[in-house]
């Protein structure tokens, strides 16, 4: 029987991570199993301590740390952002995957980077932008909750938002316990939205999406 991955080109994936990179190992094992027409051609980690690291290793795919120079000071971003777009450029991806990535990338780095970027943030944007996302949906009482994925641009979680997954709030949730619901949603949002992105649903440009009567306007949701 035929794949995904048999049916169509594969779209080349690059990810940039920072720690146990458990939505890696997700795209890792779609890719695996013929469920997503990707071929995760490298993977950038800013954290050289990171499990996303031996993952990815584990994959036979190709890793760069750049965490520290040579003189044990951790990496300067304007010296990671050279590295890091030359890698880039090298590897040649038509994505780039920011999973778990804990660094904010320059709007220069942004503006050239050799493709189009997407993020996975765990808040149901506009909403809860920057860190402590699950905290403050607790703080504030909410009862939903959720994850993003968005294009990236040079204001910090401002990009078209293309997907989110949304879960009700319990209200003997706390921030742990939110945060642990939310990835499992993250595990389910990620793959389904590059699906999406490799057959032309989604847009990999703010100014590719043109919705028709046939198509919802963005976010596309997934409620679970």
């Amino acid at each position: 029987m035929a794949t995904l991955s048999d049916a169509q080109p594969k779209l080349r994936v690059a990810v940039l991570v920072s720690g146990n990179g458990s939505n890696l190992q997700v795209l890792i094992d779609a890719m695996q199993a013929g469920a997503l027409p990707i071929e995760i051609v490298g993977v950038i980690s800013n954290n050289q301590d990171a499990f996303a690291i031996s993952r990815a290793k584990d994959a036979g795919i190709n890793v760069s740390v750049l965490s520290h120079v040579a003189n044990g000071k951790r990496m300067a971003l304007k010296t990671f952002e050279k590295y890091a777009f030359e890698q880039l450029t090298n590897w040649q991806p038509d994505l780039i995957v920011l999973a778990g990535f804990m660094r904010v990338l320059s709007a220069n780095f942004i503006e050239y980077s050799p493709a189009p970027m997407i993020n996975l943030h765990p808040a149901l944007l506009p909403a809860y932008k920057g860190l402590d996302t699950h905290q403050r949906a607790v703080n504030a009482g909410d009862r939903v909750h959720g994850c993003s994925i968005h294009l990236v641009t040079a204001e910090l979680d401002s990009g078209q938002v293309l997907t989110q997954a949304v879960l009700n709030v319990s209200p003997k949730d706390c921030a742990q316990s939110l945060q642990t619901r939310v990835q499992k949603l993250e595990h389910q949002l990620l793959p389904w939205t590059i699906l999406l992105l490799a057959k032309g649903v989604l847009p990999l440009n703010n100014d590719d999406y043109s919705p028709s009567a046939y198509l919802p306007n963005l976010p596309l949701k997934l409620v679970l």
